[in-house]
């Protein structure tokens, strides 16, 4: 079987896969007479390098490769945000950040507590709702409270510090020395040393690792007796940084084996002024310095054995639903909440509008959803609440952006592409994408223009070209007609915690502006 790329390339799917699609071809497995049980499996920072997806270097990936085959995988599925705040208050409320005013780190359950958070619609909807990890943004303060049965903290003293959740801290292994990598010790002195730190942990300690803790806590769920429908939402921080993962998962890439994504001489300088001097100030800080320290490969290889881990916690959640009384009435949602770029366009990060920051892995399976499935078809992160809705029978909400994908999951070869909102950290800043292009307006009005069809990696940026305008014009018709002002951000309110609760207060007149002064 070959499968078709967005950029027209063709892959040869797993021995597995075929199998499978032979046997199963786009049939969906029987709709449930009950609401069906769900579980958000939810990664950080992880970009489309998957064995299902369609993308040049690939991470191997064995249990994301057989969730896909029992699934829809969304080839071309856009974030709802362009770094983790954003992204998952966009996912959990179902409204783009152009709608709630949450762009950056606005903590959306202080600034609009009117919203009905998708833990809350459930539990309203007679599901008993379970979390653990990093479902919302990971400092102090940003779990939302609201409508969980019972979240589970990796380590207790966090539910009187407001709940943050960060995987290296609080006792989680570490490497010796700390940090580790040669990048962090010379290029980031005065930092968090959290950016760019990686290291291999003895095999041993994988059971004391933050993200495999609350893994098995995920699995203790599957294993009670339900009585009725449940949601369970486990978040890992891999492949986040710091990249630590057991040695067994780094083995998997010899240094040799390493690829590095491919990268075009000069590629900003068809960017906007602006963009090309944030791009050109990374690239000289992070990707020239990864060069000379001759750390690029070791970079890659950290991440790729994050993702590797990453995949073995899956592995371990779908065995324990396999052996469990859920097994055949359970939606598995496989999300991340972005890309990350790994010196594309100059970049190292998140934090932008193209394709490494906003193509993700989206991967739904379950019953009454086809198996076996690729979808091309353009779709978004925002779309999983209505399609949740929809699913789970759930109380309507008019409010909710984005599109059930419930018909496309039964019937994947009938999906139609569509424009898709991702909107940037400053309003009036954000992309349109469809499968055929990227549209990128900044903030401060200048554009880009992506053939992504002719141009994968979007090197050639079409903008300036006068005979494209009329193609921008149709793709502005997407974008919102009116952006919401931003909400005050985390470092203008003050975090007060009371027992196991929280609250956010107003920062006195002034202190905002020192805080941010200081950083």
């Amino acid at each position: 079987m070959q499968l078709l790329s967005r950029s027209g390339s063709t892959r040869t799917a797993p021995l597995f896969v075929l199998l499978l699609a032979a046997a199963l071809p786009g049939r969906a497995a029987a709709a449930p007479s009950a609401p069906p049980n769900v579980i958000l499996f939810a990664t950080d920072d992880l970009n489309d390098w998957v064995g299902p997806l369609h993308s040049g270097i690939r991470a191997k990936t064995p249990h994301l490769d057989r969730l896909a085959a029992r699934g829809v995988t969304f080839q071309n599925a856009q974030a709802c945000g362009t770094f983790c705040a954003p992204s998952r208050t966009a996912l959990f409320t179902g409204r783009h950040p152009s709608t709630t005013g949450a762009y950056t780190t606005q903590v959306y359950h202080h600034d609009r507590p009117e919203l009905r958070p998708l833990q809350v619609a459930l539990r309203e909807g007679g599901y008993a709702t379970f979390g653990t990890g990093k479902v919302f943004h990971h400092p102090a303060g940003y779990l939302d409270l609201r409508g969980w049965t019972e979240f589970h903290p990796r380590a207790p003293a966090t539910r009187t510090a407001g709940w943050p959740v960060d995987s290296w801290r609080q006792g989680a292994p570490l490497p010796t020395p700390v940090p580790y990598s040669k990048f962090t010790r010379e290029a980031r002195a005065g930092t968090d040393r959290s950016f760019m730190e990686y290291a291999p942990l003895p095999d041993e300690v994988e059971k004391d690792m933050a993200d495999t803790r609350q893994t098995e806590w995920a699995i203790s769920v599957l294993k009670r007796a339900h009585t009725q429908p449940f949601f369970l939402a486990l978040g890992l921080y891999a492949p986040h940084f710091p990249n630590y993962a057991p040695q067994k998962y780094y083995d998997l890439y010899p240094l040799d084996e390493i690829k590095l994504p491919p990268l075009k001489d000069g590629d900003t300088d068809d960017l906007p002024p602006a963009i090309k001097r944030f791009n050109d100030r990374r690239k000289a800080t992070i990707h020239d310095k990864l060069n000379e320290l001759g750390e690029m490969k070791q970079v890659l290889r950290a991440y790729l054995a994050c993702i590797s881990y990453a995949d073995a916690m899956l592995g371990r959640v779908l065995d324990a639903l396999d052996a469990s009384a859920a097994r055949d009435n359970t939606v598995v949602i496989f999300w991340s909440d972005q890309g990350y770029h790994h010196g594309e366009k100059g970049h190292w990060g998140k934090h932008s509008l193209w394709e490494r920051t906003a193509n993700i892995p989206f991967i739904w399976s379950g019953p009454g959803i086809a198996r076996g499935a690729n979808v091309n078809a353009t779709v978004s992160a925002i779309d999983t609440f209505p399609t949740l809705a929809e699913l789970c029978r759930l109380a309507p909400d008019a409010g909710l952006e984005g599109q059930s994908l419930a018909s496309t999951l039964r019937q994947p070869a009938q999906a139609k592409d569509r424009n898709v909102l991702l909107c940037d950290v400053l309003p009036g800043g954000y992309t349109i994408v469809n499968q055929q292009w990227r549209y990128i307006h900044h903030a401060d009005g200048t554009e880009e223009l992506y053939d992504v069809v002719k141009d994968p990696h979007e090197w050639d940026n079409l903008a300036p070209q006068e005979k494209y305008r009329p193609v921008m014009a149709e793709l502005r018709r997407s974008a919102p007609r009116h952006f919401a002002s931003p909400g005050p951000e985390s470092n203008a309110l003050r975090l007060v915690t009371a027992g196991e609760s929280f609250r956010w207060e107003p920062k006195p007149a002034g202190a905002a502006k020192k805080a941010k002064a200081a950083k």
